[in-house]
């Protein structure tokens, strides 16, 4: 069974990481998630495993970092890291699994790609059954564990080059600012060009717009705004 660390201190980053490397455990893996709450793209998440005793400055919880931070932050976390892992739930999944089955897809697919097998693994938030990992969750992790941390600005950072990516092939939803994000500029063009392959169809206000395009379709004489034609 994993040894339980002591009480974590905020004023020591790695106090927690240093509870299992003076017990001999090497290789403890931060993993956390971002993109559970947009309308567009994936959840995806990240795993990274620290060389013992390293902390990369500038890291905290990717929330409470500038997007210029960030980018900083990730280049030093890949240069610092034994190993990073990032693993996607694509909106077909989430779709098809939920945002809960969706989300464990993306921890065990980040896990999975570490090159290296962790002696711990510590979670963002509360535990996940069935994630096919030994592992202990922490609610604010990314806050106040540090590999946590570094996961979470790893995720946030992958997750918003691949919205850019996308924003060329589907340029009217301005994923290059909103990331996929409920916000009223997406909500307005998906209005006016509908649902994307990369929306998730069963979040509310997607479905409620799939169901009114259906509408529209199946009536004889419907405009595409809705209305009935005279």
């Amino acid at each position: 069974m994993t040894p339980r660390p002591r009480r974590l201190r905020l004023k020591d980053p790695l106090r927690y990481e240093r509870d299992f490397w003076e017990q001999g455990i090497e290789w403890v893996a931060g993993v956390d998630e971002v993109g559970r709450g947009p309308l567009a793209g994936p959840v995806l998440a990240a795993a990274v495993v620290l060389p013992a005793g390293v902390r990369v400055k500038c890291v905290s919880d990717s929330k409470m970092l500038t997007a210029e931070t960030r980018l900083k932050a990730e280049t030093a976390i890949r240069a610092a890291a034994v190993a990073v892992g990032v693993g996607a739930a694509s909106a077909t999944t989430i779709d098809r699994l939920g945002l809960v089955g969706a989300t464990r897809v993306a921890l065990r697919r980040a896990l999975d790609a570490l090159p290296v097998r962790p002696g711990h693994v510590v979670i963002d938030g509360r535990p996940v059954p069935g994630l096919g990992w030994d592992h202990r969750a922490v609610v604010k992790a990314d806050y106040r564990i540090h590999c946590v941390a570094c996961a979470s600005v790893v995720a946030k950072v992958c997750r918003d080059r691949l919205m850019d990516r996308l924003h060329p092939r589907y340029p009217g939803y301005g994923w290059d600012h909103n990331r996929g994000y409920a916000t009223e500029d997406h909500r307005e063009a998906m209005r006016r060009l509908g649902p994307s392959p990369h929306h998730r169809r069963s979040f509310a206000p997607v479905a409620q717009l799939v169901e009114q395009v259906t509408f529209n379709d199946e009536v004889p004489g419907s405009s595409p705004g809705g209305g009935m034609t005279m």
